[in-house]
């Protein structure tokens, strides 16, 4: 069954040698390495069990893992170093008693390493019909509270969007619906543009960006209820057309730039504030608006030589 090869015994597969050590009997040994004397002294024939020599090498059997039970409504898993039925329910969400019920004959207390157990999951319950929402999957830690406050939809319209649900244990992987109320159709914007609200939108900061007043973003958008704008929500911003060119018969025209102001015009083109003024009546200095054309009242302008 074995070879003595330089001194070192060859074990048959599915065996490991061992040196005898004082204090050493086969019994300690079967119940250390988690098999039986006779299968030590099966696989060690002429071996005497009541003369053990200290530093005598045998061969001890390694024991086979149990077989994995049935796992129809679960999936394997391999036994590792550590590992309890306590911190493997922990890992999974499963109670210690699914895990017994689900192995049957598992000694809690004798786990072995590369042993396979099943771990039962229960099947997540279909999921509801979404037709105004979108589908979620529960992670670890998630409460219909903590959904709620992340997509902005109270618990009571979670439930009445997913009939049947426990909120009290929600389960790992099971899909749920949130319900999303659809957006106001947007308002008719012919004289601006479309803008789509965002997370931590008001009127008052949009109308900042866009330097347009509350006022006009409400009149703009009738039947916007600026202290519930939504995610998502389509709304007109207003954009005043600047007033149409004067007359500019003896100079050109010019359109409005960003920074632009009469006097930085001037500057460019040599022409006084009063003589821009004069040249544009009705024109407001001070809320020059960028594309707004006006009339530089010079013949032309100055080339890039004359410039110089």
């Amino acid at each position: 069954m074995y070879d003595s090869v330089e001194g070192k015994k060859t074990c048959p597969m599915g065996s490991f040698p061992y040196t005898i050590r004082s204090g050493d009997t086969l019994y300690k040994l079967a119940k250390t390495y988690n098999t039986t004397v006779e299968a030590i002294m099966a696989i060690n024939p002429g071996i005497d069990p009541n003369n053990l020599q200290i530093g005598q090498v045998i061969c001890i059997p390694r024991a086979m893992p149990p077989g994995p039970p049935p796992c129809p409504n679960g999936f394997y898993y391999t036994i590792r170093s550590g590992d309890t039925l306590y911190n493997i329910g922990q890992r999974y969400n499963v109670s210690v008693e699914a895990l017994l019920r689900a192995n049957p004959g598992i000694d809690p207390n004798n786990l072995q390493i590369g042993q396979v157990i099943c771990i039962p999951m229960a099947m997540p319950p279909v999921p509801p019909p979404c037709p105004n929402g979108f589908y979620y999957t529960i992670r670890s830690g998630d409460t219909l509270y903590n959904i709620g406050q992340r997509y902005n939809v109270s618990v009571e319209a979670l439930l009445r969007a997913n009939p049947g649900i426990d909120p009290n244990n929600l389960q790992i992987g099971q899909v749920i619906c949130i319900p999303m109320a659809m957006p106001p159709v947007p308002p008719p914007c012919p004289n601006g543009f479309y803008y789509t609200i965002r997370s931590g939108d008001t009127l008052y900061n949009i109308g900042q960006r866009y330097n347009v007043s509350v006022e006009a973003l409400l009149r703009a958008n009738p039947g916007i209820d600026p202290n519930n704008l939504q995610i998502g929500q389509i709304i007109c911003i207003p954009r005043q057309m600047p007033p149409g060119p004067p007359p500019c018969r003896n100079g050109f025209y010019y359109v409005v730039r960003r920074g632009d102001t009469f006097y930085s015009i001037g500057r460019k083109y040599n022409v006084s504030v009063e003589a821009l003024m004069k040249a544009n009546p009705g024109v407001d200095p001070n809320n020059l608006q960028i594309g707004q054309i006006i009339c530089v009242p010079i013949a032309k302008p100055l080339s890039e030589e004359e410039d110089k």
